[in-house]
This record gives structure tokens, sequence and C-alpha cells, in this order.
């Protein structure tokens, strides 16, 4: 939790450095390496240099790029010290960027280095942008030009008025380019060389767009108040169908108005297709895109936008957030509460903590959106941090959806034709009568696959991973066991490497396949399909989705957490939660927080058009907390009750944590790391130090893993302890460690 300990967080590095270095003098540049501090070089002669300039340097026998970071220290001799190459034609990184860089690096434990090659990492890869080419028509045509019926085209397409390029004078004239390139070399066609043309529309403030309602319009004039009144976080929290992404547009709109950039921060590219859909209907034109799945050409051209303030509105995946923004004036973070926001692998860091700091280096606003805001915003929101506005109408009408508790003991799945059933009477008579009405039932369990265990009938022998302690999925459609944390995928063997019995391998359990395969036995005559993440990989095939359940081309959406958030699917009235109880028996400190969430949002896919929407959640705990609030919508009291149970345990957010993960292919070399770090850890009284001990996914992706466990008080900076404990002690070379400051899984 950021925001309520920046008051005992150290400021950033000095940036009040000499704007200017001229030919001689000695800089420090950091470069996009795991480095710690910036090295030293020297300014050659005819090359005059400022703090940000992005610049090429030789770095043993290869050349990096770097980032121009201050005056250097000294510190190097001089003799030793190499010229800086060339700076590159690219935009300078600005103070706030900088400052941003350290601070997230100096907060994460997280070599500056790694944190400024998310910044330019495709900065080395830019060339620069050619120049626009204009045709246009000469006054007077040459004499004895000879005219063929293609060369005719060109000129009548031309006399319509001037062309941007070649390749497309000649589409439009339906011809080829040697045509044209003929009648430039003739000297009939003009061609002028001009400033490239934006790499992006413009979004339009003032291009027209919902006509809100009146709690969506005051809260929309809220948000409007912020921009350009300095940093500040306004949470916008309002129930599933309350038209919040359309409440922060208009504080898009203002942004922009003020000339301002936007980044809004989605947790998944699923999330992007609806968003995009709205987002243009909105402002007339798409925004940027910033994911894992752009192409490396689009990477560099919205890299090079962002950077010199053409694109003017980017929606991104957490790592949009480094993007070296030339005039940013207000971050979006939506459905703030999602763990996804956590990057866990790599640079660990969790993008709404760094946003809201992005946001105060900048003296922004930043809006941070939810119908289930996490615990740690709840805090802020209490402690006065944080502004709260409140939603609590569907827009249009739409009503609440009412939730009701299948007690699976009292009515138990009955076997069908197909095998074991998953779905209790309670809820297959309630899809037969939504089936009935012809509207559309989305049936959820957060379980990718066919079965997450197949095992030996004979001697119980499970299949797993051989990388990972985990057991391997069965997938039907792609016919494989696969291992989702390393990607291990297999067959099925015919014969058990243990008893050595033939086909006697099960599935145990259900995931959405197999769920699909009951629903489409139970109901023939009803479109059935399963989605999960390996279904939509990229945005396009969620935009296939989302056509298919308009158009009600889609009976029963069988369904994970892809489908649970952020989607508005009108003929949906029937939610169905095929086991309510996944996750709350889990060892995470946020199971219960993050159960509530993820069933309040997938709650909110019912009942969100004319027709009113039903939920019905399969449980064998009907009287769970998480539960009792769903069904008696007492949000509150469930908060409540889950910030007594961590306040009590000084638990995040009333206090801090931090874990250390020790790894190695050799796990003699972990167990060695983690006892001389046991030895040397810091003895303080307000300090609570677990383990080693090993990892619950002791081994992941053929690494061992053991795990130190830092607690300590709220108001105790944890960072400069853990970073003086590492210094201390020596690990052996094999052996890495990761240290996640706010750890929000613990496997």
């Amino acid at each position: 939790m950021i925001q309520s300990s920046v008051s005992n967080l150290p400021s950033p590095a000095d940036h009040s450095r000499p704007s200017l270095f001229v030919a001689g003098d000695r800089v420090a540049v950091l470069l996009p390496l795991p480095v710690e501090v910036p090295y030293d070089y020297v300014v050659p002669e005819n090359l005059t240099l400022s703090v940000g300039d992005i610049v090429e340097v030789p770095l043993g026998r290869r050349f990096e790029i770097g980032v121009v970071w201050g005056l250097a220290k000294g510190e190097v001799d001089p003799q030793k010290l190499r010229e800086i190459f060339q700076r590159l034609d690219l935009p300078t990184l600005s103070d706030v960027s900088r400052r941003f860089i350290d601070w997230v690096a100096d907060y994460n434990l997280q070599a500056k280095g790694v944190i400024l090659r998310m910044s330019i990492r495709v900065a080395k890869s830019i060339k620069p942008r050619p120049p626009s080419v204009i045709l246009s028509l000469v006054k007077n045509l040459p004499d004895g030009l000879r005219l063929t019926n293609a060369r005719r085209n060109v000129l009548k397409v031309l006399q319509s008025g001037s062309s941007q390029g070649i390749a497309q004078l000649a589409k439009q004239s339906a011809v080829s380019a040697s045509v044209i390139n003929g009648l430039i070399k003739a000297g009939a066609v003009r061609k002028t060389l001009a400033a490239p043309e934006p790499l992006f529309e413009q979004p339009d403030p003032e291009h027209r767009g919902h006509i809100l309602e009146p709690e969506q319009r005051s809260a929309a004039t809220a948000l409007e108040n912020s921009i350009g009144q300095g940093f500040s976080v306004h949470v916008l929290e309002g129930i599933t169908g309350s038209g919040k992404t359309e409440v922060y547009f208009e504080a898009v709109a203002e942004a922009l108005r003020a000339g301002k950039q936007v980044l809004v921060l989605l947790p998944e590219i699923a999330l992007t297709s609806q968003w995009l859909e709205r987002f243009e209907k909105r402002f007339g034109v798409a925004p940027a895109v910033w994911h894992s799945n752009i192409s490396g050409a689009v990477r560099r051209e919205t890299w090079r936008a962002v950077a010199e303030s053409q694109a003017q509105v980017l929606v991104g995946a957490r790592s949009a957030l480094f993007l070296p923004f030339a005039s940013l004036g207000l971050i979006v973070v939506d459905e703030e509460h999602d763990a996804a926001f956590k990057q866990e692998e790599g640079v660990i860091y969790h993008a709404r903590d760094m946003a809201v700091v992005r946001s105060r280096e900048g003296d922004i606003p930043i809006i941070l959106a939810s119908a289930t805001p996490s615990l740690e915003t709840i805090v802020n929101i209490e402690a006065g941090r944080y502004k709260h506005i409140q939603m609590s109408r569907r827009v249009q009408g739409a009503t609440i959806p009412m939730v009701q508790v299948v007690d699976m003991i009292s009515t138990p799945t009955e076997k069908g034709s197909w095998g074991r059933s998953w779905l209790a009477p309670p809820l297959v008579e309630a899809i037969e009568e939504t089936l009935a009405d012809e509207n559309q039932i989305l049936l959820f369990l957060n379980r990718r696959g066919y079965a997450p265990l197949t095992l030996c009938s004979a001697c119980g022998y499970r299949l797993h991973c051989p990388s990972c302690t985990a057991w391997l999925v069965e997938h039907r459609l792609t016919k494989l066991l696969q291992c989702h944390h390393c990607g291990f995928a297999a067959p099925r063997p015919d014969k058990c490497s243990a008893c050595g019995k033939i086909e006697h391998f099960v599935p145990c359990g259900p995931g959405i396949e197999r769920v699909a395969e009951e629903a489409a036995a139970r109901w023939p005559g009803a479109r059935v399909v399963a989605v999960d993440s390996d279904t939509l990989e990229r945005p396009t095939a969620m935009a296939a989705l989302v056509e298919a359940m308009e158009r009600r081309h889609i009976d029963i959406a069988v369904g994970t957490q892809v489908l649970a958030k952020g989607h508005h699917f009108p003929g949906l009235t029937l939610v169905g939660v095929v086991d309510a109880d996944l996750g709350l028996s889990s060892w995470d400190l946020r199971a219960g927080e993050r159960t509530h969430q993820l069933l309040q949002q997938v709650a909110g896919r019912a009942g969100r058009g004319r027709e009113p929407g039903r939920v019905l959640l399969q449980t064998y705990e009907p009287g769970h907390p998480v539960l009792q609030a769903l069904t008696q919508s007492d949000k509150a009291e469930f908060i409540r009750h889950e910030a007594d149970g961590r306040r009590v345990l000084g638990m995040p957010p009333f206090g801090r944590l931090v874990s250390l993960i020790l790894s190695s292919p050799n796990e003699q070399a972990v167990l060695q790391a983690g006892a001389n770090l046991a030895k040397q850890a810091p003895q303080q009284s307000d300090l609570t130090i677990l383990g080693p001990a090993p990892a619950l996914m002791a081994l992941l992706r053929g690494r061992h893993r053991h795990r130190f466990l830092i607690k300590g008080p709220r108001n105790r900076r944890l960072q400069p302890i853990i970073k003086a404990w590492l210094e201390d002690v020596k690990v052996p070379p094999s052996v890495r460690i990761q240290v996640d400051v706010d750890p929000y899984s613990f496997y």
C-alpha cells in the first residue's frame, strides 16, 4: 500500500543538475541493464548533451543505449573513461520519468537499470520516420507526354487533389507504382516532401457521447474538476452496470481539452474489446494501445507517439505506466482491485500503487475505478487520503440481480447419462427456465481445461509436472495434459508409470471444458461455448466472443474470470457459479477478499439489460462470510470483518510485508543460502522474520524454491533493512534472490 506511506518514504534522488554538458564533461549514463548506478562517460567533441538525453555508449566490445542521468561523481580514473558515441534523435526522458524510475527502484528494491529498460526498451530500434510524400498534378502537362489508359487514370485521380504517397495513389488509380514513377520522371506529376503524418488520430473531446444520468453527471463533474488542479486520488466506486467507464471518460475529455495526455490502465487485454468500442463511440477514434501482443513495429511507433505527445490517449497493461509520456495529465486505473496489476515475474511491482506514485511525481490526478475496491484503497479513503465517489444505481433502469445460495449438501448433484454432474438441481432448473425465455446464461468456474487432476484409478498415482510442484491439467480440446505454471504439455499416457496398468487414468474434478460438456449433453439444442485465457489469447478473439454474445449466437457461456469483469452482455440474465468455495480455503491472506471481489464481479454480469438477473452460488459453506455478504448485499459488513481480522494480525494494510524467494536448480545451494541468510537476519524487536522454508510451489520451472517472509509495523520502512541484510550475506552464484515488496501471492 503506497499512498498511506508516502510521507514516510524518502524523496527520489536529486535531479537538480547542470542543464547542459559540453565536450570534456564527465556524465553519468544509466544503462537498461541489471545495474544499480549509472556508468561514467565523457562527452566527445562537437556534442552537447542534456540530462535525460538518450545516447549510445560503448560497453565492453558492444554498444548500448542509455540515458544521461546527470553529472558523474568523478570516482573513476579519467584515463579509463570512454566517450559517448552519439546522441539518438529521440525525445529526452523527462525529469518526472527519471524521478519515477528512481522511486520505483528504491521502493521495490530493484536495480534502476531494469526499471529504465521498461521505459526505453524499444528506443534502440526506432529509426527516424521518413517524411510524407505528396504527389500533385503539374499545372501544364509536358509536351509530347504519351498518355496510356493507366496514366490517364492517375491524372484523373490527381485532378481532384493531391495524394499521399505512391502506394496510395497507385491503389486509388488501380495501376502499378511504376506507372506513377514514370509520370514523375516525365515531369507530369510533382513529388514534394512534407512532415510525417501523425501516427494516431486525435480523440475529439466534443464528439457526441452518452447522455449521462444524474448520478453519473454528478460523479463526472467531480472528476472533471480535478483536471489541472495538481495531485489527487479519486476512487470511483460504482456497482456493476452503473456506467463508471462513461463517467471517467468525461475526465478524459477534460484532460484532452487542456492539451494533456491520458493513460488508462486495464488489468487484462481481454477487457479491451468492449472498452475500445466504448471509447471510439465517445471520442470518434480509437486510442493508442500498449500490451504484450502488439507487434514490434506498432510498439516502436506507439513509443515515439507517446514520447512526442502525438498519442493523446493510451490504454494499456501495467507496463504502459513506464512509457515516457511528454505531457501526461491524467491516469485512470480501471478495476483497481484486480490482482493482475501485480507483476510477479522479473521486475516485481504493483502497477496500481506505482501509478499513484507516478501521479504524485507528475503532480496530476489519478482515478481508481472499481465496483469492489481493494481493502488497501478503502483504508486510504477512510484515512482521508483518497477522495471517494460512489455510484449506487445501474443505468437505463437495470436492476441489481438477485443472489441466492445453492446448498450442495441439501441439494446434491445427480448423475446423468453423460456421467457425474456438476450442476445441482436448483441451477439446472434455473438454466431450463432461462433457455425457455430465450435469454443467455453464464456458468462460471475459475478453472481452465477439462479436469485439474488426472490419476490412476488402480494405484492412485497422480500425473504431475516434471519441472513444477503442480498437477497436470487435462485439456480435452487440445488432447494434452498441461502445466499452467511452466507450459509443459504432453499427451495423456496409456500406461501408468507407477503400477503399469493400461487405460486406468481418470479425470478428477471439473474444469470449464467438463462443465461445458455436461451443459451440451443436458441441453443439446443450446449453443454452448467454453471460454478461458487459452481461447482468448488475443483481443480479436474476445471481440469475436462479445459480438457472438451480443448477437445471441451463444446460449450458454462456460467461462473463467476472463468473463467475470468489465463485459456488458444485455441478454445475459442468469449467472451460475459452479464452485463458489474455490479459493476460500487458500493460504493467501487476501483469499476471502479476492473471492468476494470475483463473485461480486461475475454476479454483476447478470441482468444488465431490460430483463432482471439471477445469480446462483453453488457452495458447501452457505454460512461463509463471503457468501453471506453477497446474498445479503452487505459489502460493508464483509469489509469490516476482513479489516478486523487483518488488523489483529498486523497484516496489510495494517502492517508491512516483504518476501524473499531463493531459487536455484541446485536444491542444496538454496538450503545453504537460506541458512547463511538466517544467521545474519536482522534482530529487531518490531520485526518478525519467518523462514527459510520450502515454498508452497517448492519446484517451479525446474528451480527449487525457499522463502523468507519479513513482517513489520505499518510505519516502518523495511527496504533499508532488507537491502543491508542482503548486502552483508554472500550466496552461491547459482542462487537467485527475488525481493517482493508488498507480496500478493505466497506460492
